[in-house]
């Protein structure tokens, strides 16, 4: 019904900076992001949040990546993006957006969560 696409990963030097996407889209009712977050994770490291968008608070970062990544989202066209400057080959992983969505039914309006494909971040030189 629902689905995420996330783009704008690959390659780029250490300093360097990559904007990730997600675009959400459906075949059916209308629908609106509520709550979002970009989560990463590297290989043999666990799943660890990046950044986070509530809907109803601030947003908030991971300590590693505060002053360097910006969070921020497009209602209009249904998109999140993590603006990603100041890259450090720590940075690599790959990484996900996790959105929370309502959808416009007409009646039951239900809320459900959505994950990305993934998207692989390389940090390197």
């Amino acid at each position: 019904q629902v689905q995420l696409v996330e783009s704008g990963g690959g390659l780029v030097q250490p300093g360097g900076s990559l904007r990730l996407s997600c675009a959400a889209s459906g075949t059916g009712s209308p629908f609106s992001i509520l709550d979002m977050g970009w989560y990463r994770q590297a290989p043999g490291k666990q799943r660890e949040l990046v950044a986070a968008m509530p809907s109803g608070g601030s947003t908030n970062y991971a300590d590693s990546v505060k002053g360097r990544f910006t969070i921020s989202r497009e209602n209009g066209k249904n998109s999140v993006y993590l603006q990603m400057n100041s890259l450090k080959p720590e940075d690599t992983a790959v990484y996900y957006c996790n959105v929370r969505i309502r959808i416009w039914t007409g009646v039951e309006n239900p809320v459900k969560d959505y994950w990305g494909q993934g998207t692989q971040v390389t940090v390197s030189s």
